[in-house]
């Protein structure tokens, strides 16, 4: 996709939206265009790990779905390699966090992204550089 189609991206946050993992999570897609995406979340008790934390499986879904979002806004599917992420703070009840990505590499083959993840005070919570790769397939919906 060379140029952002707007009912390509219309159905791409639909099907983002209707994702059993987003609506568990209360993943919201805020912004999407090939190569970058953002991602909101509030966190709830329900995401609450044995020490009363926000567990690092919701931090990492957030993230997750962002690097999908940008990766699969191109038109073709992608699919994930590699993930490394570090936290940097823990996220307080009640936040909101936001997943930003920065599209670093675009190949034909690979594309890789950073990712980084801020609360509502912009302090660091979480960063990851991600990896994916470029299948021959475009994505099964909102093209004509």
């Amino acid at each position: 996709m060379t140029k952002v189609d707007e009912t390509f991206l219309t159905t791409f946050k639909e099907k983002v939206a209707a994702q059993g993992i987003s609506r568990h999570f209360g993943l919201e897609l805020e912004d999407l265009g090939p190569g970058r995406a953002r991602v909101g979340m509030t966190c709830r008790p329900e995401m609450a790990n044995i020490l009363g934390m926000v567990h690092g499986t919701a931090v990492f879904a957030l993230i997750d779905e962002a690097f999908q979002a940008a990766c699969n806004a191109h038109g073709t599917v992608a699919v994930a390699l590699n993930m490394n992420l570090t936290f940097h703070a823990a996220p307080q009840m009640g936040a909101r966090l936001t997943a930003q990505t920065r599209e670093l590499h675009l190949g034909r083959r690979t594309v890789t992204y950073f990712i980084e993840v801020t609360d509502s005070r912009g302090a660091l919570i979480a960063s990851c550089q991600a990896l994916a790769y470029r299948k021959d397939q475009p994505l099964p919906f909102g093209k004509e």
